[in-house]
């Protein structure tokens, strides 16, 4: 069994190298050979899929005692999965956007504005957030003095009321 479950890696190990050079191609490529490209990619990662439950099945039928080593393998695989996804996903975003400027005759230089924007509006509130932070300390401070100075007081006020009744 567990050399059903090796051969299923080494096939998962080639699918995955071949995943991360397509998808490092993806945003190079330009018209139908990105779109072929991107195709190409979404089956890959289908089947790397179907191999992972492949895996997960074979990983059922091994005895309990050997079961943790694969399954600890079967988590970096799916962390590996997982990763392919977004990159793939980050990927095709760009691409998206290529697209999308393309269809809208952006030239990019409105991104930036708003990218210069989001910056500088990040910024305010980073420092707004600094300056709620100290008022609100100042105010935790000032009502531990004023607690301090009411308990003073009331020490104050029995020491005068034991005085008088002497």
């Amino acid at each position: 069994m567990s050399s059903d479950f090796e051969s299923y890696e080494q096939d998962f190990a080639v699918l995955t190298a071949e995943i991360t050079g397509r998808i490092g191609k993806v945003p190079k490529l330009v018209g139908d050979e990105k779109k072929q490209m991107v195709a190409n990619v979404e089956k890959q990662l289908e089947e790397a899929r179907e191999l992972l439950e492949q895996m997960e099945l074979e990983v059922r039928e091994i005895p309990p005692q050997s079961r943790g080593m694969y399954s600890s393998r079967m988590r970096s695989y799916k962390q590996e999965m997982g990763k392919l996804e977004a990159d793939f996903k980050r990927s095709r975003i760009a691409y998206s956007d290529e697209v999308r400027n393309e269809l809208l005759g952006d030239d990019g230089n409105s991104s930036e504005n708003q990218r210069a924007h989001l910056l500088d509006n990040t910024e305010r509130l980073e420092r707004s957030s600094r300056r709620l932070e100290a008022g609100y300390q100042i105010a935790v401070e000032t009502e531990q003095i004023g607690q301090e100075m009411l308990e003073n007081l009331s020490h104050d006020r029995e020491k005068i009321q034991r005085a008088r009744e002497r």
